[in-house]
C-alpha cells in the first residue's frame, strides 16, 4: 500500500525535481519489495534506480545516464535467470535515459513505455500490489502529461493574447 501512495505522488507531480525526489523513495520501497519476494533482477534494478534517480536531481548528463545503462545491462543480464528478467532490466534503462536525458511530457512519455516493461515483470513473478500500481501509475501519468499539455496551451494561447 505504501508503495501504491508513493507511486501515485511521484507521478502526479508536474514539476520535474519533485517527481525525481518523489521516485527515489518509491523506488526504496519498491527494492526491499522485489527482496521480499525473491525477485532478485528486479530488486537490484529498482536499487539502481534509487542511485541514478538521485544522481539525475544534480545533473542533466548523458555520460552518467548511459554508464547507468551499461551498469544495468551488464548487472541484469549476469543475474537473469529466465527471459522475463529482461523486463525490468529494459524499464530501468528507459528510466535512466529519461531521467538524464529528457524533460517535461518527453520524459513522462518515456516513463510509460518503462511502466509497461514493469507492469509486465510484476505479472510475470505474482506481484499483485506491483501490477495494481504500475496500472494506476500509468494512468497517473497519463493524466499527468494531458495537465502538462493543457497547461502548455494555456501558457501558449495567454502569450498570444498579450
Amino acid at each position: 500500500m505504501l508503495s501504491f501512495v508513493l507511486g501515485i505522488l511521484c507521478f502526479y507531480q508536474k514539476d520535474d525535481q519533485h517527481l525525481r525526489i518523489m521516485m527515489v523513495v518509491m523506488n526504496l520501497n519498491h527494492a526491499l519489495h522485489f527482496a521480499l519476494l525473491g525477485a532478485t533482477t528486479a530488486c537490484l534494478s529498482a536499487l539502481l534506480s534509487v542511485v541514478r534517480t538521485g544522481l539525475s536531481i544534480k545533473t542533466r548528463s548523458r555520460i552518467v545516464a548511459y554508464i547507468f545503462i551499461a551498469i544495468t545491462l551488464a548487472l541484469g543480464s549476469y543475474l537473469a535467470d529466465e527471459w522475463y528478467d529482461l523486463f525490468p532490466i529494459l524499464g530501468t534503462c528507459i528510466g535512466t535515459y529519461a531521467l538524464f536525458c529528457l524533460a517535461g511530457i518527453k520524459m513522462r512519455l518515456a516513463f510509460l513505455c518503462g511502466a509497461i516493461c514493469w507492469l509486465t515483470n510484476n505479472i510475470l513473478v505474482g506481484s499483485i500490489g506491483g501490477t495494481l500500481l504500475e496500472m494506476t501509475l500509468l494512468m497517473v501519468n497519463c493524466f499527468t502529461i494531458w495537465r502538462l499539455y493543457r497547461l502548455g496551451k494555456l501558457k501558449m494561447s495567454g502569450s498570444d493574447a498579450s
